[in-house]
Parts: structure tokens; sequence; C-alpha cells
């Protein structure tokens, strides 16, 4: 019987230390791996719409493990793609001029006449640009079935309607390029698909 307890005291002792054992390493190891450093990115200081960035707009964030494509300094000219919520990180998919695209597309500004007209749209609506030429006729259907990107809102957008709307579509290098043209001899307006906000 005393022999019986022995044996099982001696296993006992063993796990045990086999238990120590595994905790010393374990606190060495933490004791010994380097600290996670915190990077600085820039997040959105308030709900921002699509437009020119400021610096005013964003402030910096320390985040453990920021997200990827996580800007950290804005630039003058930078446009915000699509909308942003406060506290949100900045990523480069944000900014149009990386704005992730289709292969064979390219990001197309285009003025539409009538500014009232793109309060109807929003990111991803599918439309059709119309040109009304000035010596009369029937419009002209340009870049059919089109995604729209974003709208930009510039600052002080209360003379915006004067000149129309400025919209960012999905196109082919050849429809910008008609489109270019198309601005500067017609009227631009647009129709737009259903189901397409």
């Amino acid at each position: 019987m005393i022999r019986s307890w022995l044996i099982r005291y001696g296993r006992r002792r063993r796990l045990i230390a086999a238990a120590l054992a595994a905790i010393s390493v374990m606190s060495a190891f933490i004791a010994t791996r380097p600290a996670t450093s915190a990077t600085t990115v820039l997040a959105a200081a308030r709900d921002l719409p699509p437009g020119p960035l400021h610096p005013q707009d964003f402030h910096p964030v320390a985040l453990n493990h920021p997200p990827a494509g996580a800007v950290h300094t804005i630039t003058a000219g930078q446009t915000l793609a699509t909308p942003m919520r406060r506290g949100e990180p900045l990523t480069d998919v944000r900014l149009l001029a990386t704005y992730p695209l289709p292969p064979g597309l390219v990001a197309t500004p285009v003025r539409i006449a009538d500014a009232a007209t793109a309060t109807l749209i929003s990111p991803g609506s599918t439309i059709t640009l119309l040109a009304s030429y000035r010596e009369g006729g029937p419009a002209r259907q340009l870049a059919p079935d089109t995604t729209v990107l974003t709208i930009p809102r510039p600052k002080g957008v209360a003379s915006a309607g004067e000149d129309g709307a400025l919209i960012v579509l999905a196109t082919t290098p050849s429809q910008a390029a008609d489109l270019a043209a198309a601005q500067t001899h017609a009227r631009l307006s647009i129709t737009i698909k259903p189901n397409s906000q």
C-alpha cells in the first residue's frame, strides 16, 4: 500500500514539475517577445462625403494592427471616392487616384448640366450619358450602363449648381475620349437604370 501511494505521489510530482516547466517557458517567451509598436494612421474626424480632402478632416490615431493600405499623410489634390464614418481609418482604396477598377476601365470625371440630377444617384448607380448638341437634333447616347464611382462634394457647394454637377464614372478609354469631346460642345444629362441605387 505504501509503495502504491509512493508511485502515485511520484507521478503527481512529475506532472506538477512538467506543468511548472511549461509555465516557465511561456513566461520567458512573453518576457522576451518584442513589444508590438503602434502605427500612427489617419482617421476621419467626422463623417465625410466624397470629395476633395483637407488635413483638418482627419486626425492621427495609433493602431497596433492598422488596416492594409492605411494612409499616413494627406497631400494636395487627393479626393475621397466614397463616404467615410467618423473614426474610420483612411486607406488607399478610399482615394480616387488609387480606387480599384476592373481591368480596362478608367475613372472619368464628367460634368452634367443639371446639378439636382446628381442627388438622384449614388456611388454604384448605373447610368447612361446623353449629349444634347447646340445645333439641335436628337440627343446622342454615350457610355451606356456606366457605373458611378463617386460624386465629389466640393467645399462651398452653394454655387455648385451654377455649373452643373461633377460625377466620376468607370468607363473605357474610348468612352472617356467621347465624353471629353462631348463636354466641349454639348449639354450632358443622364438616365438612371432602375434598381441601380
